[in-house]
């Protein structure tokens, strides 16, 4: 069997549950079709309008033609009785019977007590529907003069019409049969699908059949300078969010809140999230750092004897996390919450928070920061793991991109058994008891985490496969001919290059380790764009590709050849790596040219230009067309790694060299003892649940107080009094402490 048809969804029709805006699942045929194949709302369902009801789309439905009204009496011949009077006073007769007969049985069998289109006064009707709107996810947004207010569930599929909390409205655009829906009763509602091929939230997600098809939300509460340029060319000196946090800070109270909360509000917005419903996407990778949480105002003394305040906004985005989350539900987008910031740097690199040197797991404050960022994955996990987000937040990355080629491998699986022990304490084993943990192969590819904790419940492997890091120029084309295949396809070498070399090794790692999928991925061949390469680290010199990265800067300037050959690497990308979260899904303008200088990079520009699929359905097959073995995996995983029998029970000898702590890399043998580390002393820091206050809107589901497992009461970590601690984030080469630095026994 190929890997196309083992993979393929849609073999097998899902079940809509009941749901009136779905028709059955299409199966694909073939490797790539010609044509996108969508599903699209029934033409019964209530949000369309009459107009598109007069014929069924699968041809289930006579069609009427004045044929059918011609006599074969030899009689005269008559007026047509279409054209009588008569006839027209017959047939609203008739149709005012049938809606009586059909309409308000369905509501009352079907969709009231589905709850999925009851309207309140003043919020926006989704009947009224306006299939015209071009785009995906969302157009037409306008303002309402007077604000709405939503007191009963609403709920809508294409062209249907949201009304968000300011009053301003846009058409909801999704070809793929899905739904949002939106109840501030129960504001979590899990009945939203963002397509038909999808299970609903309140559906259960099969691994190996169900794909991840998603988009990452980078920069939006970890500032990465590629990704929001306009904030650094603003603040001359920052590279990376320690020193934009400081900068803003230094311009006067208020300045750094205002600046943070200001992006926060604007980057990523209600119309982004349905329009990546609408892209025919179904997940989120959602990256935040541990100063959601808090930040602390001491982290040991600098060489110069000055102690060192972190600098990060703490706590503020939280709500704008809370938030985020409810977009993601109402439009039925699964999420993976990625802690990608980690306290003392894990890669040294600005996405951790400061860029430079590694000080966690790595160094005297290695063993601290590794502390301290336990206690943060768990003060996630027991949020995560409320009913109330369960379903929602099925995955959870609790450390993002550790460099272990600079920290060891045996040091990064030693912190992450600690932590799965960690996060199974809180949660209990088995299938529903908390997410899946995914950790990241630390850059060192799939194939070395073959064995690592066999019986381990719900383990899943994050890679993250780029060519545009990999040190060569790749300066080959693709506005060329693509190489395999049937030669009428542009790309160059990089399609196939990417079916050659994902394909097997994403699948060999799902039969060989478990669930895996590339938590990253992106069209850039190469490092060309803005600050890709960091701040003031974009030049020629700097970048591997050389002189002429302005063309890949600028994608106004780019050849319908050119986009054409980025699509088929995109689709080859998806195919290869079966599931899969692009990185990212938007790039911010630069301010000193009013446009995107890192196009490679973002799925939405490219899905606007031409180079990104509006359907990504047609990726499937795409490497076997290319002529590409992916060594097939069948779908079928372990009881044990998807949380049945056996979930949770270890392979005897599988953590014989676990030690906890490990031998930390810079730290001599002897002074292992010594280490700096952090007590279980402190207050723990909740992350809070959201608040709701509609007017005249009661809450009636419960909300949870952001605490999962009551008989979890160990403190939190917190600094030792009397200890001399180096600063956590530039500790490399600092004296240890002689004494006064360990927790009492």
């Amino acid at each position: 069997m190929s890997r196309s048809s083992q993979y393929n969804p849609f073999d097998t029709p899902r079940q809509s549950a009941g749901s009136p805006f779905l028709d059955p699942s299409r199966p694909l045929s073939g490797s790539i079709p010609d044509l996108s194949v969508t599903s699209t709302p029934r033409d019964d369902a209530p949000i369309l309008p009459a107009a598109s009801a007069s014929a069924s789309a699968e041809g289930d439905l006579p069609s009427t033609t004045k044929e059918s009204y011609a006599s074969d009496s030899l009689d005269p011949p008559r007026r047509p009785l279409y054209k009588r009077p008569v006839f027209w006073v017959l047939a609203a007769g008739i149709v005012a019977v049938v809606v009586v007969a059909v309409v308000v049985p369905v509501y009352f069998t079907v969709i009231k007590p589905n709850q999925h289109t009851r309207v309140s006064s003043g919020s926006a009707s989704s009947s009224s529907s306006n299939n015209d709107a071009g785009g995906d996810g969302a157009s037409g947004s306008s303002t309402s003069p007077d604000k709405p207010v939503q007191t009963a569930i609403t709920t809508g599929g294409d062209g249907s019409t949201v009304t968000m909390e300011d009053g301003t409205t846009f058409v909801y655009n999704n070809k793929f049969g899905g739904y949002w829906v939106s109840d501030p009763e129960n504001p979590f509602d899990n009945s939203a699908r963002p397509n038909s091929w999808t299970p609903a939230l309140n559906e259960t997600w099969t691994w190996g059949r169900d794909r991840i098809w998603g988009v990452n939300l980078g920069g939006l509460f970890v500032l990465e300078p590629f990704i929001v340029p306009a904030l650094y060319e603003a603040n001359p000196g920052a590279v990376d969010e320690w020193t934009l946090s400081t900068l803003l800070a230094q311009k006067g109270a208020g300045q750094l809140q205002s600046a943070l909360e200001d992006h926060y509000n604007s980057f990523i917005t209600e119309q982004d999230i349905a329009q990546i419903a609408g892209a025919g996407l179904n997940w989120v990778r959602l990256q935040i750092p541990f100063w959601a949480i808090e930040a602390w105002n001491d982290v040991g003394v600098d060489e110069n004897g000055q102690h060192v305040a972190e600098p990060f906004l703490a706590k503020v985005c939280w709500k704008y996390v809370l938030r985020l989350l409810g977009w993601a539900r109402k439009y039925g987008l699964r999420v993976n919450l990625d802690l990608h910031t980690i306290p003392g740097s894990q890669n040294g690199f600005n996405h951790s928070g400061k860029s430079g040197p590694i000080n966690w797991m790595n160094g005297p404050m290695g063993l601290a920061n590794a502390e301290r960022s336990l206690y943060y994955q768990r003060v996630i996990t027991e949020f995560v793991s409320q009913p109330e987000w369960k379903d929602l937040i099925p995955i959870f990355s609790v450390i993002n991109e550790p460099f272990m080629a600079k920290i060891g491998r045996p040091q990064v699986e030693s912190f992450y058994y600690q932590a799965y022990q960690m996060v199974r304490g809180v949660t209990g084993t088995g299938a529903g008891n908390g997410p899946m943990i995914a950790f990241h192969d630390g850059f060192s590819g799939p194939g070395g985490w073959a064995n690592f904790l066999p019986g381990a419940d719900r383990v899943a492997l994050d890679t993250h496969p780029y060519f545009a890091f990999n040190g060569k120029a790749n300066r080959d084309p693709v506005n060329v001919t693509a190489d395999g295949g049937d030669g009428q396809e542009m790309g160059g070498q990089w399609p196939l290059l990417a079916c050659n070399s994902w394909g097997a090794m994403m699948n060999n790692s799902r039969a060989n380790f478990g669930v895996t999928f590339a938590g990253e991925f992106s069209n850039a061949i190469n490092d060309c764009g803005l600050y890709v390469n960091g701040v003031n680290a974009d030049t020629a010199d700097n970048s591997a590709y050389g002189p002429g990265c302005s063309y890949w800067e600028d994608a106004s300037g780019w050849s319908d050849d050119t986009k054409a050959g980025l699509l088929n690497f995109a689709l080859a990308s998806m195919d290869a790596l079966g599931d899969w979260f692009f990185w990212t899904w938007k790039i911010g303008p630069s301010s000193t040219t009013n446009s995107v200088r890192a196009p490679l990079w973002s799925y939405q520009l490219g899905l606007q230009n031409g180079w990104m699929p509006t359907d990504p359905r047609v990726a499937s097959g795409k490497c076997e067309h290319l002529g590409t073995q992916m060594a097939p995996f069948d779908g079928n995983f372990q009881a044990w790694q998807l949380g049945g029998a056996g979930a949770g029970t270890i392979a005897a000898g599988a953590t014989a060299d676990l030690a906890w702590p490990p031998q930390l890399s810079n730290i001599a043998g002897a002074d292992m003892a010594q280490l700096p580390q952090y007590t279980p002393t402190g207050t723990i820091a909740t992350l809070p649940p959201p608040t709701f206050s509609t007017p005249g809107v009661t809450v009636t589901a419960a909300v949870g107080n952001g605490w999962f497992n009551a008989q979890d009461t160990t403190p939190a970590v917190t600094p030792i009094a009397g200890c001399a601690y180096p600063d956590a984030w530039d500790a490399i080469g600092a004296a240890i402490p002689a004494a006064g630095c360990q927790p009492a026994a």
